[in-house]
């Protein structure tokens, strides 16, 4: 998630993962099945096979769009509580992603929506799909995510911190749950519990199941991280793979790598070679230079599988729209910016906002399109992505 974090050494612990009970699920009433849906045999492991992927991808060409919260919002939990929800803001802000030709949003949830209230939050869930659909944009739903404040609370949000990167994202789950498994139990029926209801529905594309899973968020957050944090999720993580499959979604799996060299499998984190062997489809997140991203792919190419890159788009790192998204299209990788309408997010801030105190609107935005009158930061870069996704106003 659009930040830079240096990773503190760690050491990982041998995993056991228990046999888990298979849920049967039945169909939802409200959802929006498609009829095209076929259940194809899984592998041993339920992933996908490279054939069956690589199907997925042809039947929904190329993804392109963003991370998208709505401007109203600081985080997940502001984004889908029932006092905040902001149905107008999303639908007003997703109209602006339709009209560049933007064809599907990455969204975070939060486990604590789930414990706060199931079935309000499905509800949410499914109106904020509705809209979404209305526009003609499919999503990816991100379940977990490491990164930002290790303490979320339900309840009215913070308000921004000036000037600030992300100041009130939150991590799900929070470390007090990452560290006790006594509480792990929750986030099996949160998992169970979201998937299997939208499991056949044709607006959601993807499941990414964990953000950033071995952030320790250094530059921010670090000093109240768990110091073996990566040892803590990497056995979580390995369980919500097993929870999401007993869900038996039609949709793919993924949790994407973003550190580490991906091109040697001897080098590959614990994490990240639990990813890239566990996902129906590969994603990963690059804020580099073409180069470096093109070195990226070609890593990622000896998988076989459908690449999406669902983080990028740094303007001051040489991630831009103008370099980057027609070689993106050209190769079929899936492209997801961060960010899109300037809110309090306030990542039009850069990373080291934490650090530098900042006191106005940067020349340069970080990151994020539109401004909340919809007007955009750069009106060419907006009229580059509408040539590149073949929008027409």
């Amino acid at each position: 998630m659009s930040k830079k974090s240096g990773l503190t050494s760690f050491l990982f612990g041998c995993l056991v993962i228990g046999a888990t009970s298979t849920l049967l699920v039945g169909e939802q009433p409200g959802v929006k099945t498609n009829p095209d849906v076929v259940h194809a045999p899984a592998t041993p492991a339920g992933r996908w096979s490279a054939e069956q992927a690589n199907r997925w991808l042809d039947q929904q060409g190329w993804l392109v769009g963003c991370n998208f919260a709505a401007s109203t919002a600081i985080n997940q939990l502001e984004m889908f509580q029932a006092d905040s929800f902001d149905p107008q803001t999303i639908d007003r802000e997703l109209g602006w992603a339709e009209s560049l030709g933007f064809n599907s949003v990455r969204v975070f949830l939060h486990d604590q929506l789930w414990q706060q209230d199931a079935k309000g939050f499905l509800d949410r869930l499914d109106k904020f799909l509705a809209l979404a659909d209305r526009h003609h944009i499919g999503v990816m739903f991100v379940l977990f995510d490491s990164v930002w404040d290790p303490r979320p609370q339900l309840g009215p949000q913070r308000p921004p911190k000036p000037h600030v990167h992300n100041s009130g994202w939150v991590q799900s789950p929070g470390a007090d749950v990452l560290q006790d498994p006594a509480k792990q139990s929750l986030l099996r029926d949160y998992v169970v519990g979201v998937i299997s209801h939208f499991r056949d529905d044709r607006r959601v594309q993807v499941w990414d199941l964990w953000n950033e899973p071995e952030n320790t968020n250094d530059n921010s957050y670090g000093a109240v991280e768990p110091r073996n944090k990566a040892a803590l999720v990497l056995p979580l993580l390995e369980k919500t793979y097993l929870w999401a499959r007993e869900a038996k979604p039609s949709q793919p799996l993924t949790s994407g790598v973003w550190i580490g060299k991906w091109g040697d499998p001897a080098k590959l984190s614990p994490i990240a070679r639990l990813q890239l062997d566990s996902s129906d489809v590969i994603s990963f997140h690059s804020y580099d230079p073409l180069e470096q991203v093109q070195q990226r792919v070609q890593e990622l190419r000896r998988y076989d599988r459908p690449l999406l890159c669902t983080e990028f788009m740094a303007r001051p790192t040489g991630s831009r729209f103008e370099s980057h998204l027609a070689w993106m299209k050209e190769q079929r990788v899936a492209a997801y910016s961060w960010g899109f309408v300037a809110g309090k997010s306030q990542t039009i801030y850069p990373w080291d906002s934490w650090q530098k105190q900042y006191t106005a609107e940067p020349t340069v935005w970080f990151h994020d399109i539109f401004r909340p009158d919809g007007t955009p930061f750069d009106p060419r870069e907006v009229d580059l992505i509408r040539r590149v996704t073949g929008h027409k106003e």
